[in-house]
């Protein structure tokens, strides 16, 4: 991999079947290079999250990827997971971050406001997620544009993760200014997963 090139952070279907996903993630990080994945589970219902959290965290450390859930700081230690995602900005950083102590990963999702990205690198956070990038019905209708990006590559050190309806022309006009690709429904909504995130990283170079 191009040292200089943005890194995969795998977000995983917001449902899944226990029965084929898993098997179908390891073919994925099998062929290509993931850095972390999101556990990203639309349910509320624990038994159901904690069942996918143990079955995928499997799959991830056997591939030596991390693994964060999205939001359910309390499931991290319970079920070995590697740290939290956490959806509302920089609110529950310092919380998670007390709670879960110094080596988990906490994450942040800013949306498109600067002012969140650095309130929550300054609480703590190991990285900040930025969109969506492309465009998406879903959400407030707020993007973040090229030059949030720009700049926060030249001026904060904390990393900064660019999602949300990513295509190969978007990928290819971020990569020069974000350290992470957050991708998910862009891929398991394919046919073929493993080749539709292979197109993706060849967009990047």
């Amino acid at each position: 991999m191009a040292e200089d090139r943005p890194q995969i952070y795998l977000l995983t279907p917001p449902t899944f079947d226990l029965d084929i996903f898993p098997p179908l993630l390891s073919r994925v990080l099998g062929a290509h290079e993931v850095a972390c994945i999101r556990l990203a589970l639309a349910s509320k219902d624990e038994d159901a999250v904690m069942r996918a959290a143990d079955a995928v965290r499997v799959v991830a450390h056997e591939h030596d990827v991390a693994l964060v859930i999205e939001n359910h700081v309390g499931l991290v230690e319970r079920h070995g997971l590697d740290g939290v995602h956490l959806s509302d900005g920089a609110r529950s950083v310092r919380a998670a971050r007390k709670e879960l102590g110094t080596e988990a990963i906490v994450g942040a999702f800013c949306g498109a406001s600067k002012h969140e990205g650095m309130t929550a690198g300054e609480a703590g956070a190991d990285y900040v997620c930025f969109g969506p990038v492309g465009e998406t019905g879903l959400g407030t209708g707020a993007r973040p544009e090229r030059e949030l990006f720009e700049w926060w590559s030249e001026m904060i050190e904390v990393p900064i993760v660019a999602e949300g309806a990513l295509t190969a022309d978007l990928v290819r006009a971020t990569a020069p200014v974000t350290d992470f690709f957050a991708i998910g429904e862009e891929i398991w909504n394919t046919d073929n997963p493993v080749g539709a995130l292979g197109q993706l990283i060849a967009a990047m170079s």
